[in-house]
């Protein structure tokens, strides 16, 4: 009979090797049952990658998705709390304008048309506003100020009110100038520094957000006429006739009130949006949900047969280190 003999060295590289194996499979086995998924995907689906591969490619377009959704639902969360605050500005003025028109006080006409020049600071400041850097009301170009400095459209409507004689003089030539189109000098050319409207931004299958609104928008631009106004006669538009001025003060208020319905409008466009965009938010979550069940259950590691495994390995790492030790004390020596 022919034995084959292994020696010492190769019989301790033979445990090492065992012992490498073995605890790499409860390290295998451990994972599986903290994670719930099989390590070996392959052999959880079988060599059968369709339904998994479907399964990924759902979850990752969702994903674009769910945040596309989150992105508009900021934007246009941001565009209501400025149409809020351009709204408030001319809520608490124009009626106040109108009193102060009708008090034959000039007085109260300076001091109020005042403060309608800060709103109308303060009402630019609201279109400009941006979150992390992005101004909601640029369109196209959201990496800058979709208005120019107050300051700078105010000196502009002063110099196209310049030849103006009367209260309509000034009216007219603040409306040419807000609603003049590209080319002519106006608001579009030196007031507005934003692009074009943005497209229908995609949040889901066969489903888009608008949002084109920008501060070129006409309602928009209705909002800031009249508080333009107030402030051209705070600056000293028609000083010297304060029967003029009174009726500039009038028109001003009229035209901020007029103004507010508009805005009420594009709020309530602005609040359907968003209530669109929650709505998507919600059913991309719960696909999201159902889709990573289904992947799950595909990849899911059987908690009682790896349980069973993992107690098995251990017990088969005992018996190689009682072997191993059994074997370490074998001596020719001590048995002599």
């Amino acid at each position: 009979m022919t034995y084959l003999s292994v020696g010492d060295m190769a019989q301790a590289y033979q445990l090492r090797r065992h012992n490498a194996e073995m605890k790499t499979l409860m390290n295998q086995l451990t994972d599986e049952m903290i994670s719930g998924a099989r390590q070996d995907t392959g052999a959880a689906v079988r060599g059968d990658f369709t339904a998994l591969a479907g399964i990924d490619r759902s979850l990752a377009v969702l994903d674009s998705y769910a945040f596309a959704t989150t992105e508009a639902a900021q934007l246009v969360s941001t565009m209501q709390s400025a149409l809020e605050t351009i709204q408030a500005m001319g809520a608490e003025i124009g009626g106040t304008l109108l009193s102060a028109a009708t008090s034959s006080n000039p007085t109260m006409v300076s001091v109020t048309t005042a403060d309608a020049r800060e709103r109308f600071l303060a009402t630019v400041g609201a279109i400009n506003t941006n979150i992390a850097g992005r101004h909601v009301f640029s369109g196209m170009a959201p990496d800058r100020a979709p208005l120019a400095p107050a300051e700078d459209i105010l000196a502009a409507l002063t110099a196209a009110t310049a030849t103006a004689t009367d209260a309509s003089g000034v009216v007219s030539a603040v409306e040419a100038w807000f609603n003049a189109p590209p080319g002519d000098g106006g608001y579009l050319d030196m007031a507005y520094r934003g692009g074009a409207p943005l497209s229908p931004l995609c949040t889901g299958p066969g489903e888009s957000a608008a949002l084109d609104l920008t501060a070129a928008h006409s309602q928009i631009r209705a909002a800031l006429q009249g508080l333009a106004i107030a402030a051209l006669v705070s600056d000293g538009a028609l000083a010297g006739d304060a029967v003029e001025q009174m009726r500039l003060t009038q028109a001003a208020g009229e035209k901020v009130i007029g103004a507010e319905t508009s805005l009420v409008l594009l709020r309530a466009d602005i609040g359907t949006t968003e209530d669109r965009l929650d709505e998507t938010a919600t059913r991309n979550s719960t696909e999201i949900a159902s889709l990573k069940i289904a992947r799950d259950h595909l990849v899911a590691a059987d908690p009682y047969d790896t349980a069973t495994a993992l107690e098995a390995v251990q017990t088969q790492i005992e018996t190689l280190y009682t072997l191993t030790a059994r074997l370490s004390r074998l001596s020719l020596a001590e048995y002599l």
